[in-house]
């Protein structure tokens, strides 16, 4: 699948969901109590040139820009999520742009740091974006990325993708979502062959567990943002939706909450 096929898809989705990330990741916690897009922030605490490569709606942006002093950047494929970003009153001085990953609009050595939350791993050419964030970047500057990582447990996540594998295996091909990014990006070894030629310390890696558990209505609505979602019909969204509705009742504990964990990986690498 090229990758203009790729972000076609990708705009067009977050055209309708342009705060879908945050919205459903946004609340999950690790058991001491941070959130993963906290844990970006904590990894490069000590950065005061942040860029956000795939800054979505501005919830990390946000975070990030409570470190006073901090200048901050951000750049998103889709127009309406930067639209969003350009709202919260936390970013009134930060650089928040409409572009691609490969051929980022900022000049040599502008930042000290990029994060990326659940975006590397969608893009396409990324040798190419690589190339571009060591352009940005100052030696010596931390690249630190989330990466999606599946389900924990036999718990309601595991539930909702067993039954998504159905529903898409059963759609018409004009109802799958094309193959996103390089797979080189979901794992230690694939980033470290990417990043470690292009001037890269190893890649420090961390898999990280967090909780969405919550409502069945609540835990619903945060799965449900899922790429291979979006291009579902109405008919078969609404029978999914039943058929989990039908069946999570048997993992709810006796006060209505439903178990659902997720993990992510949290890759670390610094720029020689």
């Amino acid at each position: 699948m090229s990758t203009t096929s790729q972000e076609s898809f990708l705009r067009a989705f977050h055209a309708e969901h342009p705060a879908v990330t945050a919205d459903a990741f946004g609340r999950a916690r690790t058991a001491d109590g941070r959130s993963s897009y906290e844990i970006l922030c904590d990894r490069v605490a000590g950065s005061r040139r942040v860029l956000d490569l795939g800054c979505g709606d501005g919830l990390l942006l946000e975070l990030l820009a409570r470190t006073e002093g901090r200048l901050i950047a951000g750049v998103d494929l889709s127009p309406e999520a930067v639209a969003l970003a350009r709202r919260r009153p936390g970013l009134g001085g930060a650089t928040l742009l409409e572009g691609r990953a490969q051929d980022l609009p900022f000049a040599d050595d502008s930042f000290d740091a990029c994060v990326s939350h659940m975006a590397l791993m969608l893009m396409g050419d990324i040798e190419q974006v690589i190339t571009q964030v060591v352009r940005v970047l100052a030696p010596g500057s931390t690249l630190a990325c989330v990466i999606g990582g599946g389900a924990v447990g036999g718990e309601a996540y595991n539930l909702f993708l067993g039954l998504l594998r159905s529903a898409v295996k059963n759609a018409p091909t004009a109802q799958r979502v094309p193959a996103l990014g390089d797979r080189r990006t979901r794992s230690r070894e694939g980033l470290d062959g990417l990043l470690g030629p292009a001037g890269f310390t190893p890649v420090t890696w961390e898999t990280v567990a967090f909780d969405l558990s919550g409502p069945a209505e609540q835990v619903w609505d945060a799965m449900s943002g899922v790429y291979d979602v979006g291009p579902l019909d109405p008919h078969t969204v609404a029978s999914l939706r039943e058929a989990f509705f039908a069946q999570v009742e048997e993992l709810a504990t006796p006060d209505g909450l439903v178990p659902c964990g997720v993990k992510f990986h949290v890759a670390t690498a610094r720029l020689r």
